[in-house]
């Protein structure tokens, strides 16, 4: 089981996070994970909301480049290793890691790490073969 991320491409200048923020807020969509990274000249905002088709099509219909991409969610004790565990199954299989992201909720003993990996559906099933939990898009936006 995979989820929906939006990527947005971002121009390097001053204010464009903010204009996507903006947008989203005024929409309504609250963003549950994210990640930022840049080049020289422009930067990919990876994130997932609790209304992805929604984010989607308001952030395009302002004229931001979007995307979306498959990826998987996965639910890990947050503590020491819990990264760790998840990487090893991956390993154990020759499952490459393209990138991740994660996010942990103060009142939780549970930490969410996001991966997008060369082999989706393998991954999903080998995580869910050594009992670890993957996300469905309603348990990520509740």
């Amino acid at each position: 089981m995979t989820v929906e991320q939006i990527s947005v491409f971002v121009e390097n200048r001053s204010g464009q996070l903010g204009d996507i923020a903006h947008v989203l807020r005024d929409a309504g969509v609250n963003i549950r994970a994210m990640s930022l990274s840049d080049t020289a000249d422009f930067g990919v905002l990876r994130f997932m909301a609790d209304d992805t088709a929604k984010a989607r099509e308001v952030l395009q219909r302002k004229g931001f480049t979007v995307g979306s991409t498959p990826v998987v969610a996965v639910e890990v004790p947050d503590r020491p290793g819990g990264l760790a565990d998840v990487l090893e199954i991956m390993a154990s299989r020759r499952i490459n890691v393209e990138y991740l992201y994660a996010y942990t909720q103060r009142d939780s003993s549970r930490a969410t790490l996001v991966f997008r990996f060369d082999r989706n559906v393998e991954a999903v099933a080998a995580l869910r073969e050594e009992g670890c939990k993957v996300l469905s898009a309603e348990e990520l936006s509740s």
